[in-house]
């Protein structure tokens, strides 16, 4: 029997993988302006969406030649990567700090999802591994914050996704077993993850992800929405199913 629902922050609850992309191409534009569009570096994150940090800098970087630029940028001999992914974060950092934008890139059906999970009696936890203080502040924006029973982030998990500790963690603090949570995600390492654990998993794509979570093989396609006014009706049917 399902008894509660886990959702993923990024790319569940709001599009800050959008975000993240955007940051990264006006990051490279402000190094290189007008070498490229923001939609070719946009089109190059989607090749790494999902990889560290220091992996999609590093690939950006190659990919757009930014090299030169970042030389004349970096501080106390820090990698270039380092001195990219700075920069960038400057840009995310300003989106996530204004409340309008933010609004923009809510992912509204799963965010009605978790409003109406505890009318239905299902208890709802929040498995994220953005970093506490980012997490906050984005649920606090949102104003959905006290909506979770749970919160679990980056600094609560020695091992992040795809590894199952997040989910099994938020199993624990939630007082229930990993088999009774559905666990809405929107990327193959969160599928992996929730999995692994013993959850149930819907994933509902965005256009960053859909490809990968389809390739991946992870779930059967009627536990796939890419049509995320489908999500209720269908995480409906899987709770049903599983009781």
């Amino acid at each position: 029997m399902v008894r509660s629902l886990v959702f993923d922050l990024d790319g569940t609850l709001v599009r800050t993988e959008d975000l993240k992309a955007l940051s990264y191409a006006r990051a490279a534009l402000e190094l290189r302006p007008g070498a490229f569009s923001e939609r070719d570096v946009i089109e190059g994150y989607q090749n790494v969406i999902g990889q560290s940090r220091q992996e999609v800098s590093e690939s950006l970087l190659r990919q757009f030649e930014l090299g030169e630029a970042l030389v004349k940028r970096r501080k106390n001999g820090e990698p270039l990567w380092g001195t990219f992914a700075s920069i960038r974060l400057g840009f995310y950092e300003q989106m996530l700090s204004n409340q309008e934008v933010l609004a923009q890139y809510e992912c509204p059906y799963n965010v009605a999802l978790l409003n109406r999970s505890k009318s239905i009696g299902l208890r709802s936890g929040l498995a994220t591994m953005s970093h506490a203080r980012e997490a906050f502040r984005v649920l606090d924006l949102l104003g959905i914050g006290e909506a979770f029973g749970s919160i679990t982030t980056r600094e609560d998990v020695e091992r992040g996704k795809p590894h199952p500790e997040i989910y099994e963690l938020s199993a624990r603090r939630l007082n229930v077993l990993p088999f009774e949570c559905l666990v809405i995600e929107d990327f193959p390492s969160g599928i992996t993850a929730a999995l692994a654990a013993g959850c149930h998993c819907i994933a509902v794509t965005t256009d960053l992800t859909r490809k990968k979570v389809h390739e991946s093989g992870l779930l059967s396609p009627e536990w796939i929405v890419d049509d995320p006014a489908r999500l209720l009706d269908v995480a409906t049917r899987r709770i049903g199913q599983e009781s």
